[in-house]
């Protein structure tokens, strides 16, 4: 804009005045999150030019979000299609976008060399014959800046290239358009100007100005090498210094902690691991069986994973000696059913979790149940078939073995994911529980038709190898009543402090590499330190069947333990008398004692095994001990 036009005096325009929309901060950081990361080429963005008719008020130069690429577009040095028309107050202009990963950086920018770099772009255009095929390349403009993801904070300043005229051009004429073209001329120009703008409206050529400089021009100039020397670096407050804002506080707590959550996790893709898929993570939906001291760890490590739906089911009720032990618990949730106190709780750490919590007991073998109670406890195992079939995960965390076995059974049919967690006082132990028997057979029809070959099948998986077992395949008796004639010690999870918190973050570690791993619940088993694992594969490292270890012995060992014929849990046996009989099965399972063994043929092993007269001997002082307790 001319701020001074009096005929014989020096041409000067006012400097320009810079805007930033929110909508620009928020999308370049979803760029630098989710593409750009480390990246710091430059990038062409679009802004928007407002000319102002008044003396007293700069024109504006405005950066929406629009201005930014999308995350799935190329960047492109030219204008959008969709930006190529405009109007008085939004006429787009080409620009460049310089964002640098530190603070440092951006201080360390050469601004001099940039602005030189800006302004020959200018007098190349000049001589190519660009500014008469677009005036807005006049109008170039860069941006520097820096922006702070974790603060939602961001630094930047502004620069308008602007060639510096030596000596200085005069003004020889400056009138009104309406004074200087004739009516067919004006007719024209509107015209011309509306159809630009894209509308019917009429041009007020009132407001325009036509004039004549007078421009001394150096022999130099007729040559592109020699570029004049430019300034443009926007003055903030009177000082030549950058601009800074913050949009946390604007912001809405619930966003601000989805962004904040989104951070952690996506700047692992950065660096670490890049190809580490967090869709995946936010749309699986987590069943966790115990609200107790696994159950709370695990909980938090999902929704720090990117786990966004998760369900708790328990039936007790937080005691006054659990706070200090179960994360998610205060004195003040004392007497509340856990499962409530513990969505309620992670929905105050993180409000963008989807939580339900579910009080209810689980059905167990040793338990029996008195015939009018029954109907509650189908009702129970119903619920709870459904709960299984409507998630894609479900750990196992309750504090009995017998309490395990029917989500196992459950698992094991619907071929669903299942991680079981378990702690001794100074030990654990995490597994993935492997494909069910039937996992290989797509024909639900077909499944009546099975016969005796079935023994062989259910030890195989749909890959044709050997299937992984599940937290009973290596027991040789059915899950029975353990909580009976215990002492206080045995009726509570005494553990060492943090041995809760190691265990749990390998159970959700471990989950989010099956879900990682193209295979999926069927990938083989991987060993720590063994040169055959394939560990380019999956971008979280090695997928093992068992992990175990020990803080008295600060060690831990990876297993793999095949699924067993006999096994009360997830054999073919079992799950095909399931799906025949459904709940009649379970429910003579938790009434009969021996049912279990009788039917998977654990009675007969163990009567084969006493047939045997086994002469043990201890062994010499120099004998090695070569025996696992796993």
């Amino acid at each position: 804009m001319v701020v001074d036009a009096e005929e014989g005096t020096l041409l000067k325009f006012a400097p320009f005045q810079s805007r930033v929309d929110e909508g620009f901060w928020h999308r370049l950081s979803s760029l630098k999150l989710n593409k750009l990361r480390l990246d710091e080429s430059p990038m062409p963005i679009t802004g928007f030019f407002a000319p102002c008719s008044h003396k007293q008020v700069p024109s504006r130069l405005t950066l929406l979000a629009e201005s930014l690429p999308s995350e799935d577009q190329k960047q492109s040095s030219s204008l959008p299609a969709t930006l190529n028309q405009g109007n008085r107050n939004r006429c787009p202009v080409p620009g460049i976008l310089y964002n640098t990963n530190t603070l440092e950086g951006f201080n360390a920018i050469d601004r001099v060399s940039l602005l030189e770099t800006e302004a020959k772009k200018i007098w190349d255009d000049i001589h190519n014959g660009k500014v008469e095929e677009s005036s807005s390349v006049l109008l170039r403009f860069m941006v520097i800046s820096f922006a702070e993801l974790k603060k939602w904070s961001f630094c930047y300043w502004f620069a308008f290239p602007a060639l510096m005229l030596d000596p200085a051009a005069r003004v020889v004429s400056l009138r009104s358009a309406s004074q200087c073209l004739s009516l067919e001329q004006a007719e024209s120009l509107s015209s011309a100007c509306n159809e630009w703008r894209n509308t019917s409206s009429t041009t007020d050529l009132g407001f325009s100005l036509i004039g004549e400089a007078s421009i001394s021009v150096s022999p130099e100039w007729k040559t592109r090498d020699c570029t004049p020397k430019a300034v443009g670096w926007e003055v903030n407050k009177g000082n030549a210094k950058p601009n800074f804002i913050s949009l946390a506080k604007a912001m809405d707590p619930t966003s601000l902690a989805i962004s904040s959550a989104d951070l952690n996790l996506k700047l692992m893709k950065w660096r670490a691991v890049p190809d580490l898929n967090l869709s995946i993570l936010s749309a699986t939906r987590c069943l966790i069986l115990g609200a107790g001291t696994l159950g709370c760890e695990v909980a938090r490590l999902l929704m720090a994973w990117g786990f966004r739906k998760i369900t708790m089911l328990d039936s007790g009720k937080v005691a006054i000696s659990n706070p200090l032990r179960q994360s998610l618990y205060t004195l003040d949730d004392c007497g509340e059913f856990k499962a409530i106190a513990a969505v309620r709780s992670l929905n105050r750490i993180f409000p963008a979790v989807e939580a339900e919590g579910i009080v209810m007991a689980i059905p167990m073998p040793g338990h029996p149940v008195p015939e009018q109670e029954e109907q509650s406890v189908l009702e129970d195992c119903k619920r709870l078939h459904d709960l299984v079939e409507c998630h894609d995960v479900i750990f196992l965390l309750t504090d009995t073995r017998e309490s395990r076995w029917l989500p196992t059974l459950l698992c094991s049919s619907a071929n669903k994911i299942a991680i079981t967690a378990a702690l001794g006082f100074e030990s654990f132990v995490v597994m993935r529980h492997g494909a069910g028997p039937l996992s290989m057979i797509k024909d639900s029809g077909a499944l009546s038709s099975l016969s005796a070959e079935m023994h062989n099948l259910s030890l195989t998986n749909r890959m044709g190898k050997q299937r992984l077992g599940c937290y009973f395949c290596n027991d040789v008796v059915a899950p029975v009543d353990s909580t009976a004639n215990r002492t206080l010690d045995q009726q509570c999870t005494v553990a060492l402090p943090g041995l809760a918190s190691i265990t749990s973050g390998y159970a959700v570690k471990l989950l989010a590499g099956i879900l990682q791993d193209r295979l999926g619940i069927f990938a083989d088993a991987e060993f720590a330190n063994s040169a055959n694992n394939p560990s380019s594969e999956n971008c979280l490292g090695i997928l093992p069947h068992q992990i175990r270890g020990s803080l008295s012995q600060m060690s831990m060992i990876t297993l793999v333990g095949h699924a067993s014929s006999s096994c009360t849990g997830c054999s073919s046996t079992v799950i095909l008398e399931y799906q025949k009989r459904g709940l009649d099965f379970v429910l003579q399972a938790i009434n009969t004692p021996m049912y279990l063994e009788d039917r998977t043929g654990l009675t007969e092993l163990k009567k084969s095994a006493d047939s045997f007269n086994l002469d043990w001997e201890v062994g010499t002082d120099d004998a090695e001990d070569d025996c696992v307790e796993i």
